[in-house]
């Protein structure tokens, strides 16, 4: 048998156009924007078709514009066969593996991640935190290096993404100076990122305490589906641990390689990227090449995956 993981990816990946050929072609996706667009009183066809990508780009809405094309692109798995036997998702991509788990409802966790998006952004004032990603070193490396120019601010791993692949988030002085001590000591690429806040790393404290507030407000159901944390790449035990765990998540380390590793272990042998872009695919197939890997973001991915992943039934 196949053992399908479902992703989800985080801010970064958006792009104007996403979701809107499927939501053309099937209800399922379009009435999914249409929830998102009530809900938040914002046209959210219109951000994610057809906006401005300035737009786009601004934290507050690109949270819940990726959050609602994965969710409605699900939709459409679900329609055409695809359950997931486990999910998990890249930071904001967590919220969409909690949808698709149903342990919080669509209209709660868009209005969250609104509300998520603008904390975040509003943490740490423009210009003094920024986020750089760390090519061609080994992890524990990094964080030898990271240590060197800890002297200058908050250097911190934020994204565990891959082997080879750190990314890193702090003061940008900081930042800086640890990009030249990482070049100096053999990264085979050092890159500041067009981010606008230091994400996961303890900068945005504040940022996770505000979001306590929102979160309270939400009911969090029991699993249908385990979801895997990025604060510690284990599956989340119960409802009670989902909360605790959102809060830490804005400010820690997100674990993406060792929640792959886990997956795997336990049986997972096919994994379909749910949502914009190919970044996540690209990491999974870094951390293992034997696995299956998919992803599905338009007709003809949602077609060739379909197509995939029937092809391998038949020969089981």
């Amino acid at each position: 048998m196949i053992k399908v993981a479902c992703i989800f990816p985080g801010q970064g990946a958006q792009y104007m156009g996403m979701g809107k050929e499927i939501a053309e072609n099937y209800k399922a996706a379009m009435n999914i924007f249409d929830r998102a667009s009530e809900k938040l009183g914002i046209d959210m066809k219109k951000l994610c078709f057809e906006g401005d990508e300035e737009e786009l780009k601004k934290t507050e809405n690109t949270q819940p514009s990726i959050l609602t094309t994965s969710i409605a692109l699900l939709e459409v798995l679900k329609l055409r066969g695809i359950r997931p036997a486990i999910t998990a998702g890249l930071s904001l991509g967590e919220y969409s593996a909690l949808v698709a788990s149903n342990a919080i409802s669509f209209e709660d966790a868009v209005a969250v991640v609104r509300k998520r998006g603008q904390f975040m952004q509003e943490a740490v004032p423009a210009g003094e935190g920024t986020m750089a990603a760390i090519m061609g070193m080994d992890k524990g490396e990094v964080v030898q290096c990271l240590k060197m120019a800890s002297g200058y601010g908050v250097v911190e791993p934020a994204n565990f993404n891959c082997p080879g692949q750190v990314v890193i988030a702090g003061h940008t002085k900081a930042i800086e100076k640890a990009c030249g001590i990482l070049k100096e000591k053999g990264a085979r690429k050092v890159a500041i990122l067009p981010v606008s806040a230091p994400f996961h790393s303890s900068l945005l404290k504040a940022a996770g305490e505000r979001l306590s507030e929102e979160l309270s407000k939400v009911v969090f159901n029991e699993m249908d589906i385990p979801v895997v944390s990025n604060v510690n790449a284990q599956v989340i035990k119960d409802k009670y641990e989902i909360k605790k765990l959102l809060i830490e998540q804005v400010s820690t380390s997100v674990l993406w390689e060792d929640s792959i590793r886990n997956m795997i272990e336990k049986g997972v042998d096919t994994f379909i990227e749910v949502g914009p872009g190919k970044s996540l695919s690209a990491f999974v197939k870094k951390i293992d090449k034997s696995v299956c890997v998919y992803n599905v973001e338009d007709l003809e991915s949602l077609d060739k995956t379909i197509e995939s992943i029937r092809e391998r039934l038949e020969c089981v």
